[in-house]
Formats: C-alpha cells, structure tokens, sequence
C-alpha cells in the first residue's frame, strides 16, 4: 500500500472515532481533582478545540461520546466527554483550583453561577477550518466567546483574569487527506493550519485574554488508529511522527513571532503533546516491564470494536448487542480508543507538561 493511501486511510480511521456514525452508514446503509497547593488561585478557564478538549459539546447520538462504554471511569455514564473518564480540560481545570467549565451547549440549562468558572467551546471532529464534522470550528467558536461578551455574561473584567485553552488535535489534517489531496502537500498545509490556529490566539488575545495555553500535536504516528493497519499495535509511525514534530516546530516559530506583537502581560505557552505522549507511554511500558504480572501493550486501546468494521462504542444495527470489547481494567491502559486517551493516559500526560502552567501563575 502506497504511503498516501497508508496515512488516508488511518486518518478515516482517526475521523470515525470521533463520528462512528460515518463508519455504521457506510457498513450498514465536575470535577474537584484539585491541586491543595493551586486552590488558593481561581480564574475562568475558556476552551477552545476538539475532542481533546470536548467535555460536552458533541451533539448526542451522533457522537460515540454520548454513548456508553465513554465515561464508565468518570461520572460512571456517558457524558459527552471522548474517554473513559476526565480529559485534558479537567486537569487543566484542577490546576488553576477550579471546576472543568460549563459545555456552551449547556449554558442555558444550568443555573448561573456555574458560569463563573468559565466555559468550554470545544466540539469533537472540528479544527481550525471546517472539516468532515458539522459542528463549529475554531473560528466559530471564538464568535461564540465575543457573543456572550458583547451580551454582558462575560465582562472585560472577567476576561483579564482569565486563562484560554486551545487544543488542535488533528481533523484538520484528516480532513484534508479525505478529500483526496496528496502527502506531498503536506507541508504547505501543516504551514497554513498553525497560520490560522495563530490567528485564532491572537484574536482570542485581542479579545481580552492575557494567558493561552495552546497544545502542539500529538505523535500522529503513535494513535491505535495508525499503529493497528502498520504494525498491529507495537511500534509508533516514524514518518507521522515527523509530520507532528514539523507541525510543532512551525507552531513554536510562529508563537514567538506573535509574542513580539502582544502587549507585556500576555503570556502564551504551548503545551508539548508530544513529548508528553510519548513520555507518558514510555512510562507505562517501563512500568509493565517491572511488572511480572503485567501484559497490557500500552499502544493498544481499552476499548476497541470486535473487528474492523465497528469502533469502541458500536451496536448491532438489528439486535443491539455491543460490538466491542472493553479492558478488564482501564486504569492500567494509556488510550481508551483508536484516537483518545484514557483518563490514565490524560493523568500521565498532565503529569507531564504540568510544570509548562507555572508560568500562567
């Protein structure tokens, strides 16, 4: 198989758990994890993004997120959030001693002082363009920001003491390589991706916001999506790997040339996904390398479809039996799915880019 129809087709695979819809069409017709030494700082947190980040946005029954095994760890049922239990927002969230924000989708059904603590934009399967998924990109998602200032639920004030959280994950790649379009390209698109991904901060700077955190990507190449077609789970892709590290390298530039146009009290910092994955995963095999007892391949999701036509979360159409099987024990897995970690994996990769929030302190 040519090396473009390798990374098209694990990125549909990327695409489908994220909307295992698609997949079933084309087959069958409050959180308190505080830090005691962070409790005495609250702010608003804003999340702007994708599944990463997602806590509730996706619109139910057309995301697996909404649908079980997602979120038997945390609240115990489905939720709306892409893993067994808490996302990045979560932690990110207990860092600053506060809760996860409300979901946008929510706003109006939830009374309003859960509002102070900010709210989540982020809607599973978008990116900063529009991609397969019909739901808000970032763009959109900052409009929703300014909508709710320019009503007064948000004050100026409210938005300097503030921090942002943008998560860019990757649809927009898998996007582009669904429509056809050749790997050649690819460094032009990685360039105009991370050009409107800093766009989108700096408007969300301009807004009123002083401190962004904004993720690099992931090791592409190290996703269950990938890692099940190349190498049935045991080794990373080294050439997506290089296009997630030439991603961040651009990112990194472009953030610093952003820096010198942002007042003194702005602060952006980039969260290394990269580094944070793979320190993460090595962790966890070091760990099972010291444990006799242990055989869990830390590439291999928790919860995965009972053959390649179903994804982690898929019934029968007819009788309604589950078609996937989940992991005696998620804890001890790093990825919950073929795209997303599981609450463990979330923790240990928390663990470790935390000391990169210091400086939004």
């Amino acid at each position: 198989m040519e090396q473009t129809s390798i990374l098209s087709f694990c990125l549909f695979l990327l695409y489908i758990s994220t909307c295992p819809q698609v997949l079933h069409s084309a087959v069958s017709s409050d959180h308190r994890h505080r830090h005691h030494h962070h409790e005495r700082v609250t702010v608003k947190l804003f999340v702007f993004g994708d599944s990463y980040a997602d806590t509730g946005n996706s619109v139910k029954f057309v995301t697996g997120s909404w649908e079980p095994p997602y979120g038997i760890t945390f609240p115990g049922k489905p939720a709306g959030r892409f893993s067994d239990g808490r996302v990045l927002t979560d932690y990110i969230a207990s860092f600053f001693g506060t809760r996860s924000p409300v979901p946008y989708n929510w706003r109006n059904r939830v009374k309003k002082s859960k509002l102070r603590n900010g709210m989540n934009f982020a809607y599973g399967g978008t990116g900063v363009f529009e991609t397969l998924v019909s739901a808000p990109n970032m763009t959109t998602q900052i409009d929703f920001l300014q909508q709710l200032v320019e009503k007064k639920l948000y004050t100026k004030r409210d938005l300097y003491s503030s921090v942002a959280f943008v998560s860019l994950a990757g649809n927009d790649y898998a996007a582009y390589f669904l429509k056809g379009n050749q790997s050649q390209d690819l460094p032009a698109v990685s360039i105009s991706i991370v050009n409107q991904l800093v766009v989108n901060i700096k408007r969300i700077n301009d807004l009123g916001v002083p401190r962004i955190l904004v993720t690099s990507i992931a090791p592409m190449g190290c996703l269950p999506a990938v890692t099940s077609i190349l190498s049935s789970y045991q080794n990373c892709s080294e050439s997506l790997n290089a296009a997630s590290r030439f991603h961040n390298q651009i990112l990194h530039q472009k953030v610093e040339e952003l820096k010198n146009h942002t007042t003194r009290r702005s602060t952006i910092v980039i969260l290394d996904l990269y580094n944070g994955f793979l320190s993460a995963i090595q962790q966890h095999h070091d760990l099972q390398q010291g444990n006799s007892t242990a055989s869990e391949n830390m590439l291999m999701p928790c919860c995965v479809g009972v053959s390649s036509e179903y994804s982690c979360g898929s019934v029968d159409g007819r009788s309604g039996a589950k078609m996937y099987t989940v992991c005696s024990n998620p804890g001890r897995s790093f990825f919950w799915d073929k795209v997303h970690p599981s609450q463990n994996g979330w923790h240990a990769v928390y663990s470790a880019i935390e000391s990169s929030l210091s400086p939004l302190h």
